[in-house]
């Protein structure tokens, strides 16, 4: 396995799998992680998910750097081992176009399609989080079917709402909190994708998989009175994979 270690700062290393952000490079990372958690190396405090990579954040007074690669290196040799978790698939409520998805007809424009044509290749497919980032809580989604052929935005708007959906090409987010953003805002979501009163704050995690589900006005704003009262229970169930 080509596997390239990193030194990230004095109290991390990244374990890089690749380069190409794909299903296959990001398998390895979960791969490694899970590897970790079913067998912990001292000194080593949290590690990290991203596309290619695991960053391993560690405490250089009780480990030092080249102990570190060296269990690493034992772990990655019988990775094989870990278990293939079930595809986990977690249903989000989305209200497409109006104000909360100012770009939904821009889009369109863009595509030479209708807003309808865009929502249907949203909410049609299946999205996976690759990572969180960025944000506490912002996940990285892709799907694999019928990207769109925009990219984000050429002026990124220094501030939009929380609970946006944002997306291009064949990538889509959603924002936890107001903060920059240079995508395209084509809806909203009623729920909240991080929130620190919770015991578990963030709403996905790495490795699952979304389907996004078109709701109108009505069942959007049920839905967030739900939220806010701590009684609504996000739809989860394991599925077959398809990817």
């Amino acid at each position: 396995m080509d596997v390239k270690f990193l030194i990230a700062g004095d109290r991390a290393v990244s374990v890089e799998f690749g380069k190409v952000i794909c299903l296959e490079t990001n398998e390895k990372v979960r791969m490694l992680e899970e590897k970790l958690k079913e067998s912990p190396i001292e000194g080593v405090v949290e590690v990290v998910p991203t596309y290619c990579s695991l960053i391993v954040h560690y405490r250089p007074e009780v480990l030092l750097y080249d102990e570190l690669v060296q269990a690493l290196k034992e772990r990655l040799e019988n990775m094989h081992s870990v278990q293939k978790k079930k595809k986990i698939v977690k249903e989000i409520p989305i209200l497409y176009g109006g104000e909360t998805g100012p770009d939904l007809e821009y889009c369109a424009q863009l595509e030479q399609t209708s807003a309808e044509e865009i929502i249907r290749k949203h909410s049609e497919h299946e999205y996976y989080v690759y990572m969180l980032g960025f944000a506490p809580g912002h996940p990285y989604m892709a799907r694999f079917e019928e990207p769109y052929s925009f990219k984000r935005r050429e002026s990124p708007r220094v501030k939009i709402p929380a609970r946006s959906v944002v997306v291009q090409l064949n990538l889509s987010d959603l924002i936890p909190f107001e903060q920059p953003c240079g995508w395209n805002i084509i809806g909203s979501t009623p729920l909240d994708i991080c929130n620190f009163d919770k015991e578990e704050p963030f709403l996905l995690s790495a490795g699952d998989w979304v389907r996004h589900v078109p709701v109108t006005k009505d069942e959007y704003d049920r839905i967030r009175h739900d939220v806010e009262n701590g009684t609504y229970k996000v739809k989860t169930y394991a599925a077959e994979e398809n990817v």
